[in-house]
């Protein structure tokens, strides 16, 4: 399901293998929920929500410096977005994982391809263009 695409890409290395790595903390996440089986993944779950915010935040402060550094308008905006997704992942971290693990994995895989779809798509992207224009000058 998470699966590096083209269109994904920002044409910025940094940013690009970064995305590569949230992606494939999703598709962690993917494969415990993807088998109808009934085991415990309650510890797996867990350590997939820590290391998504540990990286997210690794991610975020690294995309955030190279927006200062160049000059990005919109850098607040995209900090305030970055801080929604933490706040978001802390909050699945709040709730009762172990009672309703399969629920609420799906929840994050899903809040995770909302987050491709609406930030990443189009925020990053947007980002990526105005990095590479300045390049380009």
């Amino acid at each position: 399901m998470f699966v590096w695409k083209d269109e994904f890409s920002c044409n910025v290395d940094q940013i690009d293998s970064q995305h590569k790595q949230l992606l494939e903390i999703g598709s962690q996440l993917y494969n415990i929920v993807r088998f109808a089986d009934s085991y415990d993944h309650y510890d797996e779950i867990l350590e997939c929500l820590h290391k998504l915010v540990n990286y997210t935040e690794y991610h975020f402060h690294s995309e955030e410096e190279l927006m200062l550094a160049s000059n990005y308008l919109p850098y607040f905006f995209h900090k305030q977005e970055h801080q929604k997704f933490i706040d978001k992942v802390n909050e699945f971290l709040k709730q009762d994982i172990d009672d309703k693990q399969k629920k609420i994995t799906m929840d994050i895989i899903i809040f995770i391809a909302d987050w491709i779809e609406n930030h990443i798509l189009k925020h990053d992207i947007a980002f990526s263009k105005f990095l590479n224009s300045r390049a380009a000058s």
